[in-house]
């Protein structure tokens, strides 16, 4: 038996969040005195799935059906499910991602197994109780939460886990096939529109993000946060009315209703705070805001606050970035 973890890949390489998954999912595997395996999806590379051993992961498994280089749901499922059942694994670890969430429910239902989401903590199995601590009510509130099922699932949050290096490792990368039809891609959508980021930071994965809000007064002025961004190689972002306007794209849309980030830094310049945005934010472990109305809700959230005119402070704020490194 050997806890399995799912890793995440793409254009080769192995997300960051998969590397902290991991390293949780080795660790969980100590824990429970075993090994951990991987089953990679997505587009990978023998050489950068053996690199997994840095995380403690002792072997790979690859599917390498063509089909299944872009997320598919059915086919996805069917594959970890395989794997599980071939390495009779009786924890499953995923990234608490938007493949993470579709292919956790779905796995939960198939495998018979407890699923818990939004994990923050190494489990505790004391006394036959396998205990996880949760973020919960957008991440206002944690909560201890039992699983009691044979199989259980641990979807783990974005930047909760440090990821492990140990130079040097490397895991055995095996072949594997689940045996995937016609059918199993039944559910891949008939025409996919591409807008492939190059030259910067991806949002989901970003460690540092730079983002703006309606303060910016104008998609003009939007070059700010890209110096800045570039200065401290974080990923820029919106609040939803900028996005809503068309002044930055829907992919840079952060808050309950875009994309959900944790990064160690979020620097939100010339955006109010309204609760919808603090929901995709507020896990981010240091939170600076920029603006000059000392009365933004934003504020109250912030570890540190700057009273001032974005356009005054980014320029200095960046130059002063750029000086220290």
């Amino acid at each position: 038996m050997s806890v399995l973890v799912v890793v995440e890949c793409d254009g080769g390489e192995v997300k960051k969040s998969s590397l902290e998954v991991a390293s949780y999912g080795s660790q969980v595997a100590q824990l429970l005195g075993t090994t951990a395996t991987a089953v990679a999806v997505g587009e990978a590379t023998e050489a950068n799935l053996a690199q997994l051993g840095e995380q403690g992961i002792t072997k790979v498994l690859y599917d390498a059906e063509p089909r299944l280089k872009d997320f598919v749901n059915g086919a996805y499922t069917k594959l970890i499910a395989a794997a599980a059942q071939q390495e009779d694994s009786k924890v499953i670890v995923l990234a608490n991602s938007n493949i993470g969430a579709a292919v956790g429910s779905r796995l939960s239902v198939r495998l018979q197994a407890s699923l818990a989401t939004n994990v923050v903590e190494l489990p505790k199995n004391d006394g036959g109780q396998f205990t996880v601590k949760r973020g919960a009510f957008s991440g206002k509130a944690l909560a201890d939460v039992v699983l009691s099922g044979e199989r259980k699932i641990l979807a783990v949050k974005k930047n909760s886990i440090e990821a492990l290096h140990e130079a040097g490792k490397t895991a055995q990368v095996e072949s594997f096939s689940a045996q995937l039809t016609d059918a199993d891609f039944a559910d891949a959508p008939k025409q996919v529109i591409m807008q492939e980021q190059t030259g910067g930071v991806l949002l989901p994965e970003a460690d540092k993000v730079v983002s703006g809000g309606r303060g910016m007064k104008g998609p003009e002025n939007w070059n700010l946060i890209e110096d800045l961004a570039k200065a401290l190689g974080a990923a820029t972002a919106c609040s939803k009315p900028v996005s809503d306007v068309d002044w930055r794209p829907h992919h840079e849309h952060v808050g309950q209703t875009g994309i959900t980030v944790s990064p160690n830094l979020y620097i939100a310049c010339g955006i109010s705070g309204a609760i919808q945005h603090l929901a995709g934010v507020n896990s981010s472990k240091v939170i600076v805001v920029i603006n000059k109305d000392p009365e933004a809700p934003f504020f109250k959230a912030a570890d540190y606050g700057i009273v001032g005119d974005v356009f005054d402070v980014l320029p200095k704020l960046t130059q002063a970035v750029k000086e220290l490194g």
